[in-house]
C-alpha cells in the first residue's frame, strides 16, 4: 500500500567467549544466566538441531562448496519452530539464497521452503564495473536522489544461474513519491537485474473510531503517546517527528483534521493490532522481537506508507488523517512482511499480505465504528470512490478476482485481488452466515465453507514463516497447505479449505503440494445450477464459458468494473441480445480486460470463437497503437488492433486443443494509447468442444 535475534554461527558452532587455557589472568566470575525457560529451551534444541541439517549440506539447499550458512531467526508458532537462514558465497551476501527450516517440537526437521533453486557453482567475484558505475545506473531510476545508503558486492541467484551484482539502495523520489529503492545491477555488464521498493505505496480511509482507550505512558508529570509495553511504537507529529506529549491524559479533539486526534486513531489501531498479533499469532510486537516503527501523521498527501523505518500517515481530499484499523493495520502488515523470512512479498503478492493483516487488525478490535468488513479504506471517502479494495469481491474496485499468468507483472495493488479474494473464500467461504456479503468463485464451484478470521489468519501468518526472497502466489499456495498441515496435524478439514480456496481463485496446484489423507475432510466444492448448454466435464461435446453472451451482465466475468453492459444508446450495438463487453475507447492511455475461467477435459479438442468488432480513429494503416491481447493461460492466442478496425462484428477463431486436460484463464485485455480511440466491442463468445 502507497498504501531478529542473530546467532552467529561458524561450521556450526554457536560462537560464545571461551577462556583460553593456561591463561594466567584471573577472570572473575560472571554471574549464573537464568534458566532457559519452556520455549527458550525447545528453541535452542530446534536450533540445534536444523544446524546439524544444514551442516550436512543437503542437497534440498543446493549447495556449492564455496557456501556458508548464517543462522538468523528460530520463530515458534504452536508446536512448529521455523529457523531461518541467510547464505554467502565466498563471504558474499547471496540475494535469492536464503531458506527456512521447519521442525517439530522435537527438533526433527519437517519441511525446507529454498529460495534458489540451482547451485552457485564456480562464480568469479571479481566485479567488471565500478561502484560508482553501478550507482549511476541505480540513480537512474529514480526521479531525484536525496542519499545512497549503501552499495555492495553480491551474488545474485533471484533469476536462477549466479550472478555478481552490485546492490545499491537509495532514498529519494520516484514516480509515486517517497521512495526507498534497493536495485541489483549485473557488476559485469551493467544491466539492471531487479528493483525492490521499500516504500509500501498506498491510499487509505478512516479515522472515526470514536471515544476509546489507549495506552500512554506517563514520565513525571507529562503523558506521551508512547506505548508503554512497546516503547518503540511512539505516534509522533511528521513535522519534526515528535512524539505528542501532554499534561493529562486526554488526547484529540475529535476532528479529523487535527494531527493529534490521527494519532488517537492510529495508536488504538497499533494497539489493537499488538493484541490480535499476540492473542492469535503468538508473536510479539510488530517486529517479532518485541519492537516496532514510529507512526507519524502530517504527510502531505492522499496516502499511508511503511518504508522500513517507519509508518507515515496522510490524509484524504477533506484533509483527514487516515489512519484507519484496516489502513494503519496494512501499513503494519507490511511491516510484518518485512521482518518474516524472505522479506517483503514479491511477484505481486505484497499488497493482499498487507491487507491481510487490515482485515484481521478490524475483526479484533470490534469496533463499531469501524468494523469487520472486508473491505480496505471504508470509513472515510478518500478521493470520492469509497473503499479502495473489496476482498470478497475485487473486481468492484476494477481490481481481478482471478490469478492468472500477469497477475504477477500488474501494478501491485491490483495484483492483489487474486490473494484478497482467496483469503476471504478461506475466511468466510462463499455465502457467510454471519453478515458478511456472499463471494463468487473463478471456477464455478459453491458451497466452499469458511475456517473464520483467526484460523485462516493463523495459517497464512505460518506460511509467512516459510517465506523466502523468491515469493509469489504459486509457492504461498504450497505454503500455506503445508502452513495447515502442520497446525492442524489430525485434520484434513482445514487443509481442505485452503486447497480449495486457492483452486476457486485459480492460482493452479503446483508439484511441491503437500497431501492430506485422514482426519476430517470438507467435501469439494460443487457447481451449481450450470446452464444447459454447459455439459459435464469429460464429454467432448458442448460449450464450456458460462453467459457468453453477458446476457446476465458481469456473472461469471471478471475484470474491468464497468466493461460489460448495454451500449446501443452508445453507437455499438449487440451482436445478439442487448449485452456485450466494451474495452477501451476512451483515446488516451488506459488498459481494461475480461476473464473467465474454462476446464478443457483431457482428451477432447476446444475451439475459442468470439465476435469482435473493432473501431477506431486512429488513421494508419501500418501501424498497431492499440491492441486487443487474447490469452489462455499464458498462452497468447492472438492479437488485434486499430489495424484489425471494421464497420461491423468479425467472428474470430482460435484452437485450444493443446491445452486439453487444463483449467484455464480465458483473457480479453485491450490497451489504448494516449491519443485516438479505438474500441473493442466483445459479444457471443463461446468455448466448444469436440472429438
Amino acid at each position: 500500500m502507497k498504501l531478529s535475534p542473530r546467532f552467529a554461527t561458524a561450521a556450526g558452532v554457536l560462537a560464545v567467549g571461551l577462556a583460553t587455557a593456561g591463561t594466567a589472568a584471573a577472570v572473575q566470575a560472571s554471574p549464573p544466566l537464568p534458566a532457559p525457560t519452556g520455549v527458550e529451551a525447545a528453541n535452542a534444541v530446534a536450533a540445534k538441531s536444523a544446524e546439524t541439517f544444514v551442516s550436512s549440506r543437503p542437497s534440498v539447499l543446493q549447495p556449492s562448496s564455496d557456501d556458508a550458512y548464517v543462522q538468523k531467526s528460530v520463530t515458534a508458532s504452536g508446536s512448529a519452530k521455523y529457523i531461518a537462514y541467510e547464505r554467502t558465497y565466498k563471504g558474499l551476501p547471496v540475494v535469492g539464497g536464503d531458506f527456512v527450516v521447519v521442525t517439530d517440537a522435537a527438533g526433527a526437521t519437517r519441511y525446507t521452503s529454498v529460495a534458489q533453486t540451482q547451485a552457485i557453482g564456480s562464480l568469479s567475484t571479481t566485479a567488471k564495473i565500478s561502484s560508482a558505475d553501478a550507482e549511476a545506473a541505480a540513480r537512474k531510476l529514480l526521479t531525484s536522489v536525496n542519499a545512497v545508503e549503501s552499495t555492495k558486492l553480491v551474488v545474485y541467484t533471484l533469476d536462477g544461474a549466479a550472478k555478481l551484482a552490485y546492490e545499491t539502495t537509495l532514498n529519494g523520489t520516484g514516480a509515486e513519491g517517497a521512495s526507498r529503492l534497493t536495485v541489483n545491477i549485473d557488476a559485469t555488464t551493467g544491466a539492471v537485474l531487479s528493483k525492490r521498493e521499500r516504500v509500501m505505496h498506498g491510499t487509505g480511509t478512516g479515522w472515526i473510531v470514536g471515544n476509546v482507550s489507549i495506552n500512554t505512558t506517563l514520565s513525571g508529570s507529562t503523558y506521551s503517546m508512547k506505548d508503554p509495553s512497546y516503547p518503540t511504537i511512539v505516534c509522533q507529529n511528521a513535522t519534526g517527528n515528535a512524539t505528542f506529549t501532554g499534561p493529562d491524559d486526554v488526547w484529540g479533539n475529535g476532528d479529523g483534521t487535527n494531527r493529534e486526534t490521527g494519532c488517537v486513531d492510529a495508536l488504538y489501531a497499533a494497539q489493537k493490532e499488538l493484541g490480535m498479533l499476540s492473542s492469535w499469532l503468538g508473536r510479539n510486537g510488530f517486529n517479532g522481537s518485541g519492537g516496532g516503527w514510529p507512526i507519524r501523521v502530517g504527510l502531505n498527501d492522499q496516502n499511508a506508507y511503511y518504508d522500513g523505518t517507519q509508518i507515515q500517515i496522510g490524509k484524504n481530499t477533506a484533509g483527514k488523517w487516515i489512519s484507519s484499523l484496516d489502513v494503519l493495520g496494512h501499513e503494519v502488515g507490511h511491516g510484518i512482511d518485512d521482518t518474516t523470512p524472505g522479506g517483503i512479498s514479491g511477484n505481486g503478492t505484497q499488497e493482499f499480505v498487507g491487507d491481510v493483516f487490515g482485515a484481521a487488525t478490524e475483526a479484533f478490535a470490534a469496533n463499531p465504528n469501524d468494523p469487520a468488513d472486508y473491505q480496505v479504506g471504508e470509513e472515510v471517502n478518500l478521493v470520492g470512490s469509497g473503499p479502495i479494495r473489496y476482498m470478497y469481491n475485487p473486481s468492484l474496485a476494477g481490481d481481478d478476482n482471478c490469478y492468472s499468468s500477469s497477475t504477477p507483472s500488474q501494478e501491485v495493488h491490483a495484483a492483489a485481488g487474486p490473494g484478497n479474494h482467496w483469503f476471504y473464500l478461506l475466511a468466510e467461504g462463499t455465502n457467510p452466515t454471519n453478515g458478511q456479503p456472499t463471494s463468487t468463485t473463478c471456477n464455478g464451484s459453491t458451497g466452499l465453507v469458511g475456517l473464520g478470521i483467526q484460523k485462516a489468519t493463523k495459517i497464512f501468518y505460518n506460511a509467512m514463516l516459510m517465506k523466502t526472497s523468491s515469493s509469489s502466489y504459486l509457492k504461498y499456495r504450497t505454503w500455506t497447505l503445508t502452513a495447515a498441515k502442520n497446525l492442524y496435524p489430525g485434520s484434513c478439514t482445514e487443509f481442505n479449505a485452503v486447497k480449495n480456496a486457492w483452486t476457486a481463485v485459480n492460482v493452479p496446484a503446483q508439484s511441491g503440494d503437500p497431501t492430506c489423507t485422514g482426519g476430517g475432510t470438507t467435501p469439494p466444492p460443487t457447481t451449481s445450477n450450470p446452464p444447459t448448454s454447459n455439459p459435464p466435464t469429460g464429454n467432448c461435446s458442448g460449450q464450456k464459458l458460462l453467459n457468453p453472451g453477458f446476457e446476465s451482465g458481469t456473472a461469471s466475468w471478471s475484470g474491468t468494473t464497468g466493461s460489460i453492459g448495454q451500449w446501443a444508446s452508445q453507437g455499438q450495438a449487440a451482436h445478439g441480445g442487448t449485452y456485450s463487453s466494451w474495452l477501451d475507447g476512451y483515446g488516451s492511455t488506459h488498459t481494461e480486460a475480461i476473464q473467465q475461467s474454462v476446464t478443457i477435459p483431457a482428451g477432447c479438442k476446444a475451439t475459442l470463437t468470439a465476435y469482435i468488432h473493432i473501431d477506431s480513429a486512429e488513421t494508419t494503416t501500418t501501424v498497431a497503437y492499440d491492441k486487443l491481447t487474447i490469452t489462455a493461460g499464458s498462452t497468447t492466442l492472438g492479437t488485434l488492433s486499430n489495424l484489425n478496425k471494421a464497420s461491423g462484428y468479425v467472428l474470430r477463431t482460435y484452437s485450444l486443443n493443446a491445452l486439453a486436460g487444463q483449467t484455464v484463464v480465458i483473457k480479453f485485455s485491450g490497451s489504448e494509447d494516449s491519443s485516438l480511440q479505438t474500441s473493442f466491442v466483445l459479444d457471443d463468445l463461446a468455448v466448444t468442444l469436440s472429438n
